[in-house]
């Protein structure tokens, strides 16, 4: 199947750009960007590369770990883009110069041409690119030519004069450049001549290929949360596997929305499991968790106690030499430094990806994750694809860590009650308005602050909670969702009145980045 080589340098959008290059029907694959030219036949049929792309780092070529090239990919003759510190790269190692500029570029910039380019075609020029760059072009190696600039003047994109090489320093990947999926299909269909053979079906097949290999005959066990992902991480296991070998597990961690457990229990029964277990382990997560209050602590505790209730209820029901299967997406793995390559960045971590006990399981290769090359739209596309009721499918994000992370501070049972009803009356307001399923992802958050009120006559001082409500495509970055004031009102008015100890509402307007969606 032809296939586009992406050389992950350790940027955050390297998967990103593999998705970009799916959604076109084309498939990718991939490998660390410090990988050997002759290494390339263990991960892919060397025939079937139609072309590589050079992702993104947060390194500078000058810096004295920067992640190196081999410089093979760059005479193999095969179409070339490099995007970022990809175009950095080759750049500086085949002869041209890279430097820091006094103005640095990030965000949204507009594109002017300088000479037309295959790279470009149907693009009109003056479109926004998106920029996260301090390094910038000086020089272009020799061959290459400045073929589009930015509104600072900076070279934006090179090509060579004669070989199908060319360099982006904008990212193409990101929602938020205009036609960045034009011309990634430009270089993948049009320069490298890919076919469009690839599709979620096709996924899905090649996963559960790949789940029947690691599971062999062992039993499997899902710590399966209600959410989408454990959802359908459920159904590609039972599509897989025979169903008696498959055991889905739901915890109770005491930091669940309210009713959730009600709501997982009908919806894991309707999966048609043969092994559904629901544990109850509130004090099992809540006690270790008194007087916490750093975040990173907090997920590592949380992490730990799964893998903990994980081990005694399998000893209890006695299911031995099990492997853990779980709905971690690649946005967990490359927030957490788990990236394809050894160069990521964490940004934080998720419990399910960098806690001790959960990364020696995956060291001994006894995890499965069949979704952590996925993002969260692909991982919803993939639940149609097997058949789940779209309701679940379509419902919000909801941290493998809970309540616990929407609680700023120490936790106590006290403040979750609060939550969860602010909470509720929230999510119930989105769909009684009708706003739901404009919104993908919203949630309230609960502040470690208490604020003066009055209520009738009285003074009194009660907790500040935080709406939060974005728009987004796959979560790695997001907008604000832009209420209307009255609906703001009428919902921070109803939490007030029915909530006795929430005496203000606030509404984060902060966009990804620079924070991120939790708060923690």
């Amino acid at each position: 199947m032809d296939t586009i080589l992406i050389l992950d340098f350790g940027g955050q959008t390297a998967q990103l750009i593999a998705r970009r290059i799916r959604e076109l029907g084309v498939y990718s694959e991939i490998i660390p960007g410090d990988t050997g030219y002759d290494r390339i036949p263990d991960v892919i049929h060397m025939d079937d590369v139609k072309g590589f792309i050079f992702s993104g780092s947060p390194e500078s070529v000058y810096d004295h770990n920067a992640p190196a090239l081999d410089p093979r990919f760059l005479e193999d003759g095969r179409p070339i883009l490099g995007i970022c510190y990809g175009l950095q790269r080759f750049t500086h190692d085949l002869g041209g110069r890279v430097e820091q500029k006094h103005t640095r570029e990030f965000g949204r910039n507009r594109i002017k041409f300088r000479h037309q380019s295959p790279l470009f075609k149907d693009i009109p020029e003056g479109f926004i690119s998106w920029m996260s760059h301090g390094d910038s072009i000086d020089t272009p190696a020799p061959g290459f030519r400045i073929i589009a600039e930015s509104e600072h003047h900076h070279p934006a994109a090179v090509s060579h004069e004669e070989l199908p090489v060319y360099g982006l320093q904008f990212h193409p990947e990101v929602s938020h450049c205009e036609y960045g999926s034009e011309i990634l299909s430009n270089f993948a269909c049009e320069i490298c001549g890919a076919g469009k053979e690839w599709n979620m079906h096709m996924y899905m097949e090649e996963a559960a290929e790949d789940i029947r290999k690691q599971a062999g005959s062992k039993p499997v066990l899902l710590l399966i949360s209600g959410g989408v992902d454990s959802t359908v991480v459920g159904g590609m296991l039972l599509k897989s596997l025979p169903h008696d070998q498959v055991h889905l597990m739901y915890i109770d961690t005491g930091l669940m929305r309210k009713n959730e457990s009600v709501k997982v229990e009908k919806t894991l029964k309707a999966l048609g499991a043969t092994h559904l277990h629901i544990i109850h382990a509130e004090k099992d997560f809540l006690d270790p968790l008194e007087g916490v209050s750093d975040p990173e602590k907090k997920r590592e505790i949380i992490g730990d106690a799964f893998i903990r209730v994980q081990e005694r209820e399998i000893a209890r029901l006695g299911v031995e030499n099990s492997i853990l299967a779980q709905g971690t997406l690649y946005t967990d793995m490359i927030e957490s430094g788990k990236g394809v390559g050894n160069k990521a960045k964490v940004i934080k971590s998720h419990h399910n990806v960098r806690s001790p006990l959960v990364e020696r399981k995956r060291e001994q290769g006894l995890i499965i994750e069949p979704l952590s090359k996925l993002y969260k739209d692909e991982v919803r596309a993939l639940g149609i694809e097997l058949g789940i009721d779209p309701d679940v499918v379509n419902r919000h994000p909801f941290p493998g860590p809970g309540l616990a992370v929407r609680i700023i501070g120490e936790i106590t049972r006290e403040k979750l009650q609060i939550l969860r009803e602010a909470d509720h009356i929230f999510i119930s307001e989105l769909k009684a308005r009708g706003l739901y399923h404009n919104i993908w992802q919203a949630f309230v958050v609960l502040l470690p602050v208490r604020s003066v009120g009055v209520t009738g006559d009285a003074r009194e001082y009660g907790y500040v909670c935080s709406l939060r409500a974005i728009i987004s495509r796959d979560g790695m970055t997001a907008d604000v969702y832009p209420f209307e004031m009255n609906d703001l009102l009428e919902i921070s008015s109803r939490i007030t009145n029915q909530v006795r100890h929430i005496g203000r509402v606030a509404y984060d307007i902060s966009s990804k980045p620079p924070a991120t969606i939790e708060w923690e």
